[in-house]
């Protein structure tokens, strides 16, 4: 009896031993989101959903035929998801006092789900990531629609913007934080009618045009009261609206503002636009043309993406603001020899500050652009002048062999630039190229801007 009594009481020592291991585990799995609406049938961590509970750090999330899901994160973001979904919240710490060590990863292994970005994701973007089974997606504010399948992830957005990359290289589905490079397309809530798709084996997303069928919401249509933006989530209990902060120096009206700005030393050799809108387009003697793709504050856009795509244009590179488009048949055969130095024409930049709703114009000194032929390689560099501060900022890359220029991630070391463009034999070597660049660590201030370079 006592033999049985000295076995039982090591066994409960085993299990209470085992209990204290696991313990510290599961007191560091921290509250992700709480359930807010549930309707049809859902299941988290394969049990049925109970509204007003908490969905900790690793759960997953199951949605049958009619079944869809409200959560709330923990900073007030906002988790939709819709009818046969199945996602997970890998991880979702939150440092408010230290952002850098914020930690948020989402994944959508199947259907529809929608993510709206809450205040911890907005303060530390570059530790943001959300996984489909072929994607890598980060965000630039945001409010997006995600369809994925073990095949192909299609991407809309509704507020801000996304940067999507294929899972190759560097690009791990293990990683953390978007990934930039090559592999990378962003996209932006001003390209209405465009989305983010990507099948598995491509190397790069792909805008397509979206089509009846094609977006999320077509796949699983977003309830009727599905909230709207961010801004209508937090100010939803008290029917507040708060516009948005102008800039007094982007009043087109007065001078020195953002038409000065932006337009500014223009070249007067620029033929007339070949957009929409606006009062010229800035073009080099017709085989780069560069500008601005939407309306802003009161200017029109002065290139029209759709009408460059019906003309065969070639696509060199789009941002937030400013797009560049190098004309058909138009390609350099480059030199394999020698170097060229550049000097720049023309630029419009516009400062993004998404913690105050801020857009401001910005302008550039001190350009320098340097194309090594035998190496195939380019450098670039600038100051950014905004307001009363001054940015030094700089970029490489690689030149191809028909003139494109391709930027390096922008946080590799020596650079803090992403640059995207062309060379062309005009006028004996002329250039441009859209840039990006974070000015805060943050990433809640970026820069987008165009650059227009001829031959020294």
């Amino acid at each position: 009896m006592k033999n049985a009594t000295d076995n039982l009481l090591r066994q409960i020592a085993k299990w209470g031993l085992a209990f204290l291991l696991l313990a510290p585990v599961m007191a560091f799995a921290d509250d992700a989101a709480k359930v807010t609406a549930i309707w049809g049938k859902v299941e988290i961590n394969g049990k049925a959903a109970i509204v007003d509970s908490m969905v900790a750090e690793g759960g997953s999330i199951k949605t049958g035929a009619d079944g869809y899901i409200y959560l709330k994160t923990v900073d007030d973001g906002l988790l939709i998801v819709r009818p046969n979904s199945e996602a997970r919240i890998v991880s979702y710490h939150v440092d408010a006092k230290n952002p850098t060590n914020t930690r948020i990863k989402l994944e959508l292994l199947s259907g529809v789900a929608r993510s709206v970005s809450g205040n911890a994701v907005k303060m530390a973007r570059q530790n943001f990531r959300f996984n489909t089974p072929v994607a890598a997606i980060g965000v630039r504010g945001t409010d997006f629609t995600v369809f994925a399948n073990q095949e192909t992830t299609r991407v809309v957005v509704v507020e801000g913007g996304v940067v999507v990359s294929a899972f190759e290289g560097a690009c791990s589905p293990q990683g953390a934080g978007p990934c930039e490079g090559l592999t990378t397309a962003e996209l932006f809530a001003r390209q209405q009618g465009l989305l983010l798709q990507i099948n598995k084996g491509q190397n790069k997303p792909q805008l397509v045009q979206s089509a009846p069928g094609l977006t999320p919401d077509a796949v699983a249509p977003p309830r009727a009261d599905e909230p709207g933006t961010k801004s209508s989530l937090t100010h939803a209990s008290s029917n507040v609206v708060v516009p948005t902060a102008i800039d007094p120096n982007l009043d087109p009206n007065k001078v020195g503002g953002v038409k000065q700005t932006l337009a500014s030393n223009t070249s007067s050799t620029n033929k007339p636009s070949t957009g929409t809108g606006g009062t010229s387009t800035p073009e080099l003697a017709n085989t780069i043309i560069w500008g601005r793709w939407f309306e802003l504050f009161g200017q029109k856009a002065n290139v029209d993406i759709s009408k460059q795509d019906q003309n065969h244009a070639i696509a060199r590179g789009t941002n937030a603001y400013f797009t560049i488009f190098q004309a058909q048949n138009t390609e350099w055969q480059v030199p394999t020899t020698g170097t060229m130095g550049f000097a720049l024409k023309d630029s419009q930049a516009v400062v993004l500050d998404n913690v105050k709703n801020l857009e401001s114009a910005a302008k550039l000194e001190n350009a320098r652009l340097q194309l090594d032929f035998a190496k195939a390689t380019f450098t670039t560099g600038f100051d950014l002048i905004t307001g009363n501060e001054r940015f030094a900022l700089q970029g490489q890359g690689t030149v191809t062999s028909n003139g494109v220029l391709y930027g390096a991630n922008q946080y590799v070391p020596a650079q803090n630039m992403s640059v995207q463009g062309v060379v062309t034999a005009e006028k004996g070597g002329t250039a441009g190229y859209i840039f990006q660049s974070k000015l805060n660590e943050a990433g809640t201030r970026m820069v987008y801007g165009v650059t227009n370079w001829g031959k020294q």
